[in-house]
């Protein structure tokens, strides 16, 4: 699997916010055994396809220095670079490629906030679902981020293209999740879930699944999951390899995005053990 990355993504941080590029430079040290793509950003076209535009506006014209809200800042330029990890995601599932880009975005609804959410959760896109609008095939959105997807189920809803499954802790933000709505399987876990309890639950998440009907698999990869990470479940590196086994032996076209995940080191691990899962021969 190709990484697609580009060191812009490393240029804009915030003091003392978690969301800054050491969670990503870091991760590149234990990476560089991949191919790696440059990518190029999504056009306004594309944001629109899941974003109204008037909230395209809104980050197109954020003053720099402000905040969104209350833990979403807007750094100069993140117009740009919003739009560059935008046109990532876009690059990842056409070369069936992994982004290994900030900032994430599965919590950016069509308006912004989602599902009556107050925050923005460090997103400005949502590049999962932008990647996933312009594929237009019948996808299977697997959100592995320790905290739920609340953008993505918002835009996906009712769907019949789309199938979103999360797991994620709950409760903690954005607090919603907590129940299965037709389309968007949720499953809510306590902190203590742990390796055996995860991937059992994420089987019986795969099991309500007709694959049969879904030509994609794209997977909202958040690492903050991990054992003492922001929104851990209790996961090590041998669980992200056993989630990426079992989305291997789907047998699907497979992309990824990177969400959360706030140890630059587990990140790195966490997703090579991932691909190394989903590449596996089965």
């Amino acid at each position: 699997m190709k990484i697609i990355f580009s060191e812009k993504c490393l240029e804009y941080s915030w003091p003392g916010h978690i969301e800054r590029p050491e969670r990503i430079r870091k991760a590149l040290g234990l990476l560089r055994q991949y191919e790696f793509l440059e990518p190029k950003p999504a056009s306004q076209q594309d944001l629109l396809s899941v974003h109204s535009r008037e909230y395209v506006d809104l980050i197109k014209n954020a003053e720099a220095g402000s905040y969104l809200d209350g833990d979403t800042p807007a750094p100069e330029n993140i117009y740009e670079y919003a739009r560059l990890s935008a046109g990532a995601a876009l690059l990842a599932a056409q070369e069936k490629g992994f982004s290994l880009m900030r900032p994430p975005g599965h919590h950016a609804g069509r308006n912004g906030r989602a599902l009556g959410v107050a925050t923005l959760g460090f997103c400005y896109f949502n590049n999962i679902a932008i990647a996933t609008k312009k594929l237009d095939r019948s996808t299977l959105i697997l959100d592995i981020d320790g905290h739920h997807g609340n953008g993505t189920q918002e835009i996906f809803q009712g769907n019949p293209k789309v199938t979103f499954i999360s797991l994620h802790r709950y409760p903690t933000y954005p607090g919603t999740g907590f129940r299965s709505q037709g389309n968007c399987l949720n499953f809510p876990l306590s902190y203590s879930a742990g390796d055996s309890l995860y991937l059992k639950t994420l089987e019986q998440a795969l099991s309500q699944v007709d694959m049969a009907n879904i030509e994609v698999v794209a997977i909202s990869a958040g690492f903050d999951a991990h054992q003492g990470d922001l929104a851990s479940l209790g996961l090590t590196h041998e669980g992200y390899r056993e989630i990426g086994r079992k989305v291997g032996a789907l047998e699907k076209p497979v992309f990824g995005v990177l969400e959360g995940g706030y140890i630059g080191e587990y990140v790195g691990r966490d997703l090579h053990e991932l691909i190394s899962g989903i590449e596996e021969k089965h």
